[in-house]
């Protein structure tokens, strides 16, 4: 079974929290800060495994979480790091977002890692927090938690040549009969539904891979048939190899399904004509076949075809020495967003919103916003009259009671963050 797209859910592992500890000394109620910083929490990696073909075993393990960071300990001891989550998978997988489509791995090299979700920092222990006011501090910061997200993970067929052509016209023979891969072969269409892939070696020495894709059928740039399933696996092929029916079994018109077929590649993506093509007059065996070649030279007389019979393994050598002489010239094309901008590993650009915004609401109320000033608060830690002490610190600390003072807001005025009031109070 080939299962080359899976929706997962993505989690790197929360930060440990720090925690309040004091050092024990007679006599002495607090004798000094004493708690330990929480651990970091584990990443979640993607790694390149040369022995995997598909992403089977994704479709029966859909959440990917790593392990959380330890709480810090007394002593001043660190709480350990969270475990990485290492998930193999085939060379050619990508990773993307499913919330901005931003594709986060592109794993083409064996053994290639990639971080697609980063752990939580720890939170840091009270022996952090002392000074010279409060010598005995009884807070400790929470430990962040780790990226999170839904993504798509895409596995591509990573051949340098493709085996591109209408269904039934002898692809999987060709492969077959170049390479020792056990294709289906049948005489129906679509025997192949799923991408094949075999190592060809030529007889001067050369080798390369070459993949027997889906067959196509008109409209398949548009998701018909096959459709996009069959089109994105061609994406990562330098050279392709349009196998035509001279023959016309079955009605076909090679001079019809050449055209068909270059449509096809070109309305589902322009860069996909920029790859060099080489055609193949197959089934030169069959009573129609000359006659057609000829039809087919007198409609495209500048593009050479290489005459076969692959039941018979006849004039395969010609086709194999021509596409490796293409290999040697033709670099590798980038992989491309679907807006048809070039992206590799990138994260797609968004603007980047002000770390803390002041609004005023109506006279003497505010609202205070910003990614910045929602990470430091959370209400559920703001239990006892220490955790407030730690978060008006961290306010100070940020500079907020700067920018609320600037914006024009004065003793007694009501503050709004998050849902909850607070009331200004002028030191």
């Amino acid at each position: 079974m080939f299962v080359d797209q899976v929706k997962v859910f993505i989690k790197a592992g929360n930060g440990g929290d720090g925690i309040v500890s004091f050092r024990h000394e007679k006599y002495v109620a607090y004798g000094g800060p004493f708690g330990g910083d929480g651990g970091r929490g584990g990443d979640v990696i993607f790694e390149a495994d040369p022995g995997m073909t598909t992403l089977l075993d994704l479709r029966y393990h859909r959440k990917l979480i790593a392990q959380n960071g330890e709480k810090g300990k007394n002593k001043r001891m660190h709480g350990a790091n969270g475990e990485s989550r290492v998930v193999k998978v085939p060379l050619g997988t990508l990773v993307k977002r499913l919330d901005n489509g931003a594709i986060v791995a592109d794993l083409t090299e064996p053994f290639q890692q990639q971080v697609v979700a980063k752990g939580g920092r720890g939170g840091r222990g009270n022996c952090h927090f002392k000074s010279a006011r409060n010598t005995a501090p009884k807070y400790a910061e929470s430990g962040r938690e780790g990226e999170e997200y839904e993504a798509i993970v895409e596995l591509k067929v990573l051949a340098d040549v493709g085996l591109v052509g209408f269904p039934s016209v002898g692809k999987s023979t060709f492969l077959e009969a170049v390479t020792r891969a056990k294709p289906e072969i049948g005489d129906y269409p679509f025997t192949t539904i799923t991408p094949n892939v075999g190592v060809v070696q030529t007889q001067d020495g050369r080798s390369f891979i070459l993949a027997d894709l889906p067959g196509l059928i008109e409209g398949a740039s548009q998701g018909k048939g096959l459709g996009h399933q069959f089109l994105k696996h061609i994406e990562r092929c330098r050279v392709i190899i349009h196998v035509l029916d001279m023959g016309g079994e079955e009605g076909r018109d090679p001079v019809e399904d050449y055209r068909v077929i270059n449509e096809e590649l070109k309305n589902y993506h322009l860069r996909l004509m920029e790859r060099p093509q080489i055609v193949v007059a197959n089934k030169m065996d069959l009573e129609n076949a000359q006659e057609n070649l000829a039809r087919f030279k007198a409609a495209y007389p500048d593009v050479p075809v290489y005459e076969t019979t692959t039941i018979i393994h006849e004039g395969l050598d010609p086709v194999l020495r021509k596409a490796a002489d293409l290999l040697a010239t033709t670099p590798a094309f980038p992989l491309e967003a679907e807006d048809g901008k070039e992206t590799g590993v990138v994260y797609k650009f968004e603007e980047k919103k002000k770390d803390v915004e002041i609004t005023e609401l109506a006279p003497h109320v505010w609202e205070i916003r910003g990614p910045k000033i929602e990470k430091a608060f959370d209400i559920k830690k703001l239990n006892t009259e220490e955790d407030y002490y730690l978060f008006a610190n961290r306010m100070r600390y940020m500079g907020v009671d700067k920018m609320l003072r600037d914006a024009g807001v004065q003793d007694g005025d009501t503050v709004r963050l998050d849902g909850f009031e607070f009331e200004f109070v002028e030191n």
